[in-house]
């Protein structure tokens, strides 16, 4: 989930709680975004992988950790009652949590104790749809009517927007439920992959053994079926030495594959498909992209050019538009 969708819907939360009381709404839509703060600690994650993110911010003890601290100094800020803040700041912290955990990336919401992730694969990470819609609520609600129009018209737009999340998270959760019920009777594909379009997911299967890392995937809509596929590709860990240009298809993604996992840490950790085409005079292209990460039909990968005349193979990371349109 993005920031603004993660404090726009702690700000209705708390308003749902305790009413539009100004100092709680924000300490409690600020609660909301503060576990994203962990991209700070970036410089310190490699030594203490604790503070990566989605890491011990993302956490019970780190949000309540958060706001036991707000409930301490808030009312030195702001007049108010520390056990509000610290209720408010709890639930805005723990709807960060359940947010990102809908997601296809899991947060580990019993760090230190537990590195057990909380993982549902029912939405995108990032969503333009509710990037928009959580756009459009603060302009709305911060800008264009607060304090400027009667206060029925004010708590019915607050009502709106709840109304869109709660039927947002509603249709994508009853998505992921259908398609997990699915996948069991469709037997070789084990993990759904969500898309931007609640009704369309990808279905895959990836394995590791002996060195080699094969993936098959299919597009899957809901109500119709798989539609496209299953592709599958498979490639070494490892590179493995070679002489001269690619031959084939098969070739290029087999020597292009290792490098694409040394050049992007996108493909070393999402789920990720190949291709590759000729270029002039006995070159080739072949491209890694990731199934995970993407927007807008383009997706975050690897292009890797083995040049018609020869040369140093050509690596470079890019977004790229899947001809299989997998994305």
């Amino acid at each position: 989930m993005d920031l603004l969708t993660h404090v726009l819907v702690a700000y209705l939360l708390t308003a749902g709680l305790v009413g539009l009381q100004p100092q709680y709404l924000a300490a409690g839509a600020l609660a909301g975004g503060l576990p994203d703060a962990d991209a700070l600690f970036f410089p310190l994650a490699r030594r203490f992988p604790i503070l990566r993110h989605h890491g011990i911010t993302h956490s019970l003890f780190g949000v309540t950790l958060v706001a036991v601290v707000g409930g301490v100094v808030a009312p030195h800020i702001l007049p108010g009652s520390p056990l509000v803040y610290f209720a408010v700041m709890e639930v805005g912290g723990l709807a960060h949590i359940l947010q990102d955990g809908f997601t296809q990336f899991s947060v580990p919401p019993l760090l230190p104790f537990s590195q057990r992730p909380l993982q549902m694969d029912a939405d995108r990470a990032i969503n333009f749809v509710t990037l928009a819609v959580s756009a459009v609520g603060f302009y709305l609600l911060l800008g264009v009517e607060r304090n400027q129009v009667a206060f029925q018209v004010y708590y019915l737009t607050l009502w709106a927007f709840a109304g869109f999340f709660i039927a947002y998270f509603a249709i994508r959760l009853a998505g992921r439920i259908a398609i997990g019920r699915r996948l069991r009777a469709l037997g070789r594909f084990h993990q759904p992959v969500p898309t931007g379009n609640p009704f369309v997911w990808l279905i895959l299967n990836e394995t590791n053994q002996g060195g080699r890392v094969r993936t098959s995937w299919a597009r899957y809509v809901l109500g119709r079926g798989i539609v496209a596929g299953p592709f599958t590709v498979d490639g070494p860990i490892e590179p493995t030495a070679h002489e001269g240009l690619p031959r084939s298809e098969a070739e290029a993604l087999e020597w292009s594959y290792p490098l694409a996992r040394r050049a992007s840490r996108v493909i070393e950790s999402t789920y990720h498909f190949g291709e590759a085409y000729p270029e002039g005079a006995g070159g080739w292209v072949a491209v890694w992209y990731s199934l995970e990460f993407s927007a807008f039909g383009r997706s975050a990968g690897v292009r890797v050019r083995f040049p018609p005349a020869g040369g140093p193979v050509e690596v470079k990371s890019t977004f790229y538009r899947p001809r299989l349109r997998a994305i």
